[in-house]
């Protein structure tokens, strides 16, 4: 098809994956931010394998990588002993995979997807708030509008352009998360070595290296009422955290004190349920957590990001019509993430159960043995 003007809302990580891609298909891309900067947060992002081999498909995957970690091995412990549970074998993840497994801190992914779309040559703006979409024109906070031929909605959880589809706000999911970033000194060195989490009833920890394994990423759960407030930078004391993991592991406890005062952040985990659609009029279309905000307890989010912003690509790219691109693209995307968001919730609980010392006597449901890490944006059918 004639190559159509395409209009991103949200400059993450699948605005901006969507974007290179579509940028190296010929298209004209206009991305809109509504900060007023291109920044992220102070925080660490997975991306297993089957998220890479989208960037190993942009040519980028090496870059991430030596940006990153790529862990050797991972380990699940007992919240209260710190005895292993499980360990997770992470050595043979390029060749089994094709691609890496890597942990990196996601201003630094961020910086090099800014960088690669900029050198594609898209038109990227900030201070661009999307509140209004009508027909492919978005409207933006300050009275402008940007005309294109297809609108893709990549603005997250809160997604303006979802309005289209449903009025429901995004749901609270009963956990809270706070998040806190540390110098690897002292106690922490084991555990850099040994990335992963500690597990418990209605709890979890997690944790990893990010920027040379000079700095670990540390993320501790809970299911909690009360607080329904959502967002990336809302303080929170350590204090909250050495009452809410009391008792917990000496390992834990050792994480919590290295946390620096005034560094660590609290949010509700909220998400979203299923669409049915994530298309209107073959004009609009979602991707990432505007389409499918789900729980971080499979890690896959940002990974359903990379990989719908593949797929569409490949869709708009192989197709006779814009609409013809977007049905092909739900086609074969809606099944696997609504799949994944289930799955997500149901591992938080399996996870998060009282009897911890059986976990995985049954055998474990996750990212391995679901077989997510197999699948292909590159190459499934579109």
């Amino acid at each position: 098809m004639s190559k159509a003007r395409i209009t991103i809302v949200g400059g993450g990580i699948g605005g901006f994956t969507a974007a290179i891609a579509l940028l190296r298909q010929g298209f004209a891309v206009t991305l809109l931010e509504a900060a007023p900067a291109f920044a992220e947060v102070g925080a660490g992002v997975t991306l297993s394998p089957n998220a890479m081999k989208g960037y190993v498909h942009l040519g980028l995957a090496e870059r991430i990588a030596a940006a990153g970690v790529e862990p050797a091995r991972q380990r699940i412990q007992h919240w209260q002993d710190g005895r292993l549970l499980r360990a997770i074998d992470r050595s043979d993840m390029r060749a089994r995979y094709g691609a890496p497994y890597v942990y990196i801190h996601r201003a630094d992914l961020h910086a090099i997807l800014v960088e690669a779309a900029e050198t594609a040559g898209g038109r990227l703006l900030t201070d661009a708030g999307v509140v209004a979409v009508e027909g492919t024109t978005a409207v933006l906070h300050d009275g402008r509008r940007i005309e294109g031929d297809l609108i893709i909605g990549a603005d997250g959880l809160k997604s303006v352009v979802r309005r289209l589809f449903e009025p429901a706000a995004a749901h609270f999911t009963g956990h809270v998360a706070w998040r806190a970033l540390a110098p690897v000194e002292g106690a922490l060195k084991d555990l850099v070595d040994w990335p992963g989490m500690h597990i418990g009833p209605n709890r979890m920890v997690v944790r990893y290296p990010v920027r040379g394994a000079r700095i670990i990423n540390m993320v501790f759960f809970a299911r909690q009422e009360g607080w329904t407030q959502d967002g990336w930078t809302i303080a929170a004391e350590r204090s909250d955290l050495e009452a809410t993991f009391a008792g917990w592991a000496p390992e834990v406890q050792a994480m919590i004190a290295a946390v620096p005062e005034g560094k660590v952040y609290k949010w509700a985990i909220n998400a979203r349920r299923p669409l049915d659609t994530w298309i209107i009029d073959d004009k609009v279309a979602l991707l990432g957590d505007a389409a499918h905000a789900m729980t971080p307890f499979m890690g896959q989010g940002a990974a359903c990001a990379i990989e719908d912003a593949i797929v569409l690509s490949r869709a708009l790219g192989d197709s006779a019509s814009t609409g013809e691109a977007l049905r092909r693209y739900v086609a074969a995307r809606h099944e696997r993430a609504t799949f994944i968001q289930l799955e997500s919730n149901a591992n938080a609980d399996r996870m998060q159960a009282a009897n911890t010392e059986l976990f995985g006597m049954e055998g474990v449901r996750n990212e391995d043995t679901l077989g997510l890490l197999d699948y292909d944006c590159r190459t499934v059918p579109v």
